[in-house]
């Protein structure tokens, strides 16, 4: 695994490197009006015509009026409804990851999630860069601090993701921010791994480069500090059963949830059932037609 030291890099460095390589930014959003404005608009402004030839929000049927906030700022919006009436529905997160992909066309795709309030256009030059830089790369991670005065974060990283990383993939356990919302890919392998549709979209897509294209194939950059909307104990709890399931499926002799969906029992005794789909890899689909 690469990591990336980002001193020095700014816009220019990036179109210096960017020659006929086009970059889609894509930001998922289900509900997210009170930040997506400032989100795209500074895309927009900072980048757009320059590094990123286009700027997708994918609509996860939202009802808060996140479409119309988005569409005024300067994004084009996809409604998750588009991508589904040519390949089915589900539902979560992973699965608007998969459909923005499906609804993209750059050669490199920078994901970053619709909720972050310390957002700097030096994060999507960051990400993209090592990508430019490395033909080997498939996959760059952002890392960074998360003040634990300002709310912290990472709960299910430290408590979850890292310690079954290190117990059954520690070559990347090492990954500073593996559950990141913020990340860049080349689409050439990202069409050639399945994305979970739930919350263990990232660790799944982490593992699978890993096992599909090597451990050169995954990158990390630092962009500073990130602020965002902490979850709840109580979704934090499906998350991190729906990581764990995600991760555990694809260690050998994995358990399969294919006869049975796998469930979170809460103390109460009632159970709620994990979102285990997987998408299928994306060049395995008629672009805009059935699978």
């Amino acid at each position: 695994m690469k990591t990336f030291d980002p001193t020095g890099w700014d816009l220019s460095t990036a179109m210096a490197l960017k020659n006929d390589m086009s970059v889609s930014v894509c930001i998922p959003c289900r509900n997210e009006a009170e930040t997506i404005g400032d989100l795209v608009r500074m895309i927009d402004d900072a980048l757009v015509g320059t590094l990123v030839d286009e700027l997708i929000v994918l609509d996860d049927g939202s009802t808060d009026g996140t479409a119309e906030v988005a569409s005024e700022a300067g994004a084009t919006v996809v409604p998750v409804d588009y991508v589904h009436f040519f390949h089915g529905a589900a539902h979560g997160k992973g699965n608007a990851l998969w459909a923005s992909l499906i609804a993209s066309k750059g050669d490199i795709v920078v994901w970053c999630d619709g909720d972050i309030t310390s957002f700097t256009p030096d994060w999507i030059i960051r990400l993209v860069i090592p990508l430019l830089l490395d033909d080997q790369l498939g996959l760059v991670k952002a890392s960074y601090e998360r003040p634990s005065h300002l709310g912290g974060g990472g709960r299910t990283t430290e408590l979850v993701a890292r310690p079954l990383l290190s117990l059954f993939f520690p070559e990347i356990a090492e990954m500073q921010q593996p559950l990141a919302g913020e990340y860049a890919g080349r689409r050439t392998m990202l069409e050639a791994v399945p994305f979970a549709t739930g919350w263990g979209v990232e660790i799944g897509l982490l593992i699978d480069m890993y096992r599909h294209f090597g451990i050169d194939s995954l990158g990390q950059v630092d962009l500073g500090v990130r602020l965002h909307r902490h979850h709840k104990l109580e979704t934090l709890a499906i998350q991190a059963a729906e990581v764990a399931a995600t991760l555990l499926a694809r260690v050998p002799d994995a358990p399969s949830f294919a006869e049975a969906v796998p469930t979170l029992r809460r103390k109460s005794g009632d159970d709620i059932e994990l979102n285990v789909m997987v998408r299928p890899p994306v060049k395995s689909l008629l672009r805009f037609g059935a699978p």
